[in-house]
């Protein structure tokens, strides 16, 4: 049998022995599991993972390999991938390399041969925990030494938002958007162009004065990584534009908007991703499973003195998944519904808003 090469140290000194692939650097970042069984392209592409190492529930990760039009965003910054087997053999037409070939080029580290049944075990018992990934040989004391000396990094949605505007245009659109990008995943990008949107994405940084003078139908608030709290020019500009343009927040984006309006967040023990969630919709009783990438949720007492409702909730722990303004036109959800490559149960809230925005054109 080979011999294991790295490994992954975590806070509390357990470690997880296994075989490096894809960039061989060393790296900190928090551990944290993903049940996806597909979409681990997506996922490694996702700037929402920004400073994680994910571990892949499911065991059989690389079998299709690579595909250039999938990815989610330009420059991926996963901070790493941990896996129980890894394939570099991958069968697809629509290959063009293989995942550690694509973790190489982005100096992104992977691990395989780790026992992620009881890692991932181990997260949800106790929550998600930093951990370092390092060669072998380095031992254990060394490595808790770098790993706790190592700061917590609270200007993620800077690093990977893009710094100045770009466009995505369609044909014959109907509305333009204003998408504020915190990390936001193309497929977004192209929902909304596929429901008739021009899209202008903006840096995080931008005020409501230089929004106000692109005159949008609407403004869409992306998903993004880390703690919402860390992204107070972007909760200053929701305050600034509530009531005056129609806004729509996913993941990070509806976290945002909780804030805006006075509400609070707090850190779940291991948070939701993967592929699998029920949401009920409490208007209609609709149960949609969902996509879901996020660590942290919305205080449910705290909504009580904002004039925000509660829309969805997570059937699994209860924890909201959807709040809305009707007055201000503005509405979020907690889970993704451009979800790529699934579940697409959610699509149609991209239509609810388009209605919103040509309600707010009637009303002009």
């Amino acid at each position: 049998m080979k011999a294991f090469d790295r490994k992954l140290v975590l806070e509390d000194g357990s470690e997880y022995p296994g075989y490096g692939f894809g960039a061989s650097c060393e790296r900190i970042c928090e551990v944290v599991f993903n049940t996806s069984m597909t979409g681990y392209q997506e996922l490694a592409s996702d700037p929402s993972y920004t400073d994680q190492f994910v571990v892949m529930t499911y065991p059989l990760i690389g079998n299709y390999g690579i595909t250039d039009e999938d990815f989610e965003s330009k420059s991926p910054t996963l901070g790493g991938l941990i896996v129980r087997d890894y394939n570099d053999m991958p069968s697809n037409f629509r290959c063009t390399r293989t995942l550690s070939e694509f973790l190489e080029e982005n100096n992104i580290p992977g691990l395989t041969g780790v026992d992620t049944r009881m890692l991932a075990r181990s997260i949800r018992a106790f929550g998600t925990r930093r951990g370092i990934l390092t060669s072998i040989a380095t031992p254990k004391e060394e490595a808790l030494e770098h790993l706790l000396a190592a700061p917590i990094a609270h200007d993620a949605v800077f690093r990977v938002a893009c710094k100045k505007r770009w466009y995505a245009r369609t044909s014959n659109h109907r509305f333009c958007v204003v998408a504020v990008d915190c990390g936001v995943k193309l497929n977004i990008i192209r929902s909304l162009n596929r429901h008739g949107c021009n899209v202008t994405i903006v840096p995080p940084t931008i005020t409501a004065d230089e929004i106000e003078f692109m005159h949008p139908d609407g403004v869409f608030l992306s998903n993004g990584p880390g703690d919402p709290e860390d992204v107070t020019p972007v909760i200053e500009l929701i305050r600034s534009l509530r009531g005056k343009v129609p806004m729509f927040g996913i993941c990070l984006g509806h976290q945002m908007i909780a804030l805006a309006y006075g509400a609070k967040t707090y850190k779940l023990g291991f948070g939701h991703r993967g592929g699998n969630h029920p949401v009920m919709d409490l208007k209609t009783g609709r149960i949609e499973m969902t996509s879901q990438n996020h660590s942290y949720a919305v205080d449910a007492q705290s909504i009580q003195a904002t004039p925000l409702e509660i829309t969805h909730l997570n059937l699994l722990d209860n924890t909201i998944e959807g709040l809305a303004c009707p007055q201000d036109r503005v509405f979020s959800v907690q889970y993704h519904p451009e979800s790529a490559p699934g579940p697409q149960d959610s699509d149609h809230l991209f239509e609810r808003f388009i209605s919103m925005m040509e309600e707010a054109k009637c009303h002009a």
